[in-house]
């Protein structure tokens, strides 16, 4: 029997895990990362994935794909992304020829290469997966998701919410507490799910949910760098915002400060103003908190994406 793995198609990035011996592997790439960037890369000689793909972007920007999640199952105005028939395309150079990618190829591509990463580590093909979403996507980008999965080659067992698979793995660890509200805080890369769930021996229901698809680790980036674009304009009265390698190069040590100021216990800070209100705003209260109010949470387990 062939073993599903369960697959975590994240924003920025992404990982795959196989439940195994009453536990959960996580499978690391080929660096030795359980987490793997939802990255493509095209170039004249071919095409790179995950940290390789990452790792060029400075030199290869406009041929380099990032954050293709947000565009699955819609329509998206960009300067290298246009409409095609109720779909959105990705332009690139590729091998001497502009090409153009949908988002399902673009994920697909990220799902072949987790699936690769499964295959080596078991030693056996994989057919059988289950891949989770952001609770708050909806029938088109839940389709969009399992034909990405298709056009890799995997039987998508089911699109699970990323929420509810905490959810299960709260109630796996937690089997015996009788019936208790969990408030489920999934922080990601591209997007934040609050969930609130009602887990009693093991049955797990979902009272209330609200999300963002805008608000997520990549958005904080921005707002870092468009603040330090600005001191920089000011300080030495040079715009490096055309500059693309100039620009990639101060996003990634904003990156580096943002993972630093989130797991020092003591860090100085300073506030950075937003460029714009909506991009770093709370997603709005979960649906039905009037289910909540009544019965408060017991446990709250945050998601780190």
């Amino acid at each position: 029997i062939r073993p599903a793995v369960g697959i975590d198609l994240g924003t920025t990035k992404s990982c795959v895990g196989l439940f195994r011996d009453g536990k959960v592997e996580i499978i690391s790439n080929k660096q030795g990362l359980r987490a793997t960037p939802s990255c493509v890369a095209f170039t004249e000689m071919g095409r790179l994935m995950d940290e390789e793909a990452k790792n060029q972007a400075a030199l290869n920007y406009p041929n380099t794909v990032f954050s293709a999640k947000r565009l699955l199952g819609r329509a998206y105005e960009d300067a290298a992304v246009v409409k095609a028939e109720g779909n959105s395309q990705v332009q690139v150079s590729y091998k001497g020829a502009e090409k153009s990618f949908f988002p399902e190829e673009i994920s697909a591509m990220i799902l072949g290469n987790l699936k690769e990463m499964a295959e080596d580590y078991l030693g056996q093909p994989v057919t059988h997966a289950i891949i989770t979403v952001p609770a708050y996507f909806n029938d088109s980008q839940r389709q969009a998701t399992r034909d990405a999965g298709v056009i890799a080659g995997i039987n998508v067992l089911r699109i699970l919410n990323e929420t509810t698979a905490a959810a299960l793995a709260y109630s796996l660890h937690h089997p015996d507490n009788g019936e208790r509200n969990v408030l489920i805080f999934d922080m990601g890369g591209g997007a934040v799910s609050v969930s609130v769930f009602s887990i009693d021996r093991g049955v797990v229901e979902v009272k209330a949910t609200a999300g963002d698809s805008h608000l997520g680790g990549d958005d904080f980036d921005n707002c870092l760098v468009s603040f330090f674009m600005g001191e920089f304009l000011k300080k030495h009265r040079e715009n490096i915002s055309h500059d693309r390698r100039a620009v990639w190069r101060l996003r990634t040590a904003c990156e580096a400060a943002k993972q630093t100021l989130s797991s020092n216990i003591w860090s100085w800070a300073r506030q950075v103003p937003s460029p714009s209100r909506s991009t770093c705003s709370l997603p709005a209260p979960p649906r039905h908190p009037a289910a909540f109010v009544q019965h408060p949470a017991h446990a709250v387990s945050l998601v780190e994406g």
